[in-house]
């Protein structure tokens, strides 16, 4: 489940791994869906997980937000 924030307004999510090799390939995905959507999330990870935040350009998440992050969470669940 994603995490609304504010101030700045956002959605965050932290997804955890098993192997730091599988790390890779996730960012990997994440970064073509990207320049597909031309969404550029914050991006921070660790030995054992990524954790992405996704500023929101307006007051509440909009379909191409929700999109992208339906997108990251079936690359998640494929791995």
């Amino acid at each position: 489940m994603w995490n609304e924030r504010e101030s700045p307004l956002r959605i965050e999510k932290k997804f955890e791994f098993d192997q730091y090799s599988k790390i890779s390939k996730f960012i990997g995905e994440i970064e073509k869906l990207c320049k597909e959507r031309d969404i550029y999330p914050n991006i921070s990870f660790g030995k054992n997980f990524v954790s992405l935040s996704i500023f929101l350009d307006n007051k509440e998440i909009s379909e191409k937000e929700k999109d992208f992050s339906m997108n990251i969470d079936k690359f998640y669940l494929e791995d």
